[in-house]
């Protein structure tokens, strides 16, 4: 049985990954902050749970490691812009000390899930490859790239690494977001009978489930070395290429309730399509998902009441939330505590009774 490590584990593609992992057998060492909360991964025998942040990881971390899965990340451009310094220690350099400290610690097999943001704004008529000369444009794509560049040189005979370029994601999880683009239409259909969309609908965005990505990473753990050693893979479908007009239009007609368009802001200028062929040849996969079933399954799960949105499911306004309340806690605290103190304050049998 493999043991497999895996950061950033009680985030959004952690808790669909790690019961996964364990469904098929594995030992999983999870790594987290849990600023979501540990209850979005189960209890379960081969699963041990470490809280601690990775830009602290030592070498006993990956003792015994047969595969790191590399999630950890400041997960989206509106966090990456407002922390920029901590996405570049987080999504870059502490995933290359994560790989570095796997080689050196004997674990076989590194895989870094990256991003198809990456590949910035492209000329309409394009569509990219792993080949294409990328183009960054937000802190969070940039912090990507760097860790791409220096982690896939580790790559030699006895450690294997291998970059997913993965595709925006979407799509129910323990760990729900909605400030991902379909399912925050599918909420704002829901919720409001109306999606939300900035100008102007016309820019390709590429999307990927994260059931499909986490079967991905589950094919990469067994995956021959020969194939996948060194290599980079664009993550996702070509059904699952939607221009965002498009995209709201089908969700809005999935949706069984009436539901508008309402669009805002200035035009964004991320625009890409991107190829999947070698991800799909390589590893013999499919995408099984597509934005109507996603659709589907999230309002039913709105219906249901089995999913609501939470401060949590908005990334950036959680972190932001998470900033106050510590510092309203440290506000108030004194003498190590808020209302239980640390040290006594009073010897019961010397306590003075009033009036006597």
């Amino acid at each position: 049985m493999k043991e497999i490590l895996v950061t950033g584990a009680g985030g959004y593609v952690g808790s669909v990954l790690v019961p996964k992992l364990l469904d098929k057998g594995y030992h999983v060492k999870a790594i987290d902050r849990f600023f979501f909360g540990r209850d979005k991964l189960p209890t379960h025998a081969n699963l041990t749970v470490v809280q601690e942040d990775t830009r602290r990881l030592q070498a006993s971390h990956f003792n015994g490691i047969d595969a790191v899965i590399d999630l950890v990340a400041i997960s989206n451009d509106p966090s990456g812009e407002l922390f920029q310094d901590v996405t570049y220690e987080i999504n870059h350099r502490s995933r290359l000390n994560s790989a570095v400290l796997a080689k050196e610690n004997g674990v076989k097999r590194y895989i870094l899930p990256s991003s198809c943001s990456i590949y910035g704004f492209q000329d309409k008529d394009v569509v990219v490859n792993e080949e294409t000369v990328t183009n960054p444009l937000t802190t969070y794509a940039k912090a990507n790239e760097k860790a791409e560049q220096d982690v896939l040189p580790l790559a030699d005979d006895e450690f294997t690494v291998v970059v997913m370029r993965q595709a925006t994601l979407y799509g129910y999880s323990k760990r729900m977001r909605f400030d991902l683009a379909i399912n925050g239409m599918v909420y704002g259909a829901w919720k409001n009978g109306s999606i939300p969309l900035m100008r102007d609908g016309s820019q390709w965005r590429p999307m990927l489930h994260v059931e499909d990505t986490t079967d991905v990473m589950c094919l990469l753990l067994e995956a021959e070395s020969e194939k996948i050693n060194g290599q980079i893979f664009n993550t996702g479908s070509e059904e699952g290429n939607y221009q965002l007009g498009n995209l709201a239009e089908i969700i809005a007609s999935t949706i069984p309730n009436e539901v508008k368009i309402e669009w805002y802001g200035d035009p964004d200028h991320r625009s890409y399509r991107v190829n999947f062929q070698k991800v799909e040849k390589v590893l013999n996969w499919k995408a099984k998902w597509n934005a109507e079933l996603a659709a589907l399954q999230i309002f039913e799960a709105l219906e249901s009441g089995k999913l609501s949105k939470t401060e949590d499911t908005i990334t950036l306004d959680w972190y932001k939330k998470l900033i106050e309340l510590h510092q309203f806690a440290q506000s108030v605290e004194m003498h190590g505590g808020i209302l239980k103190l640390n040290s006594p304050v009073f010897e019961k049998e010397k306590v003075p009774v009033i009036g006597k």
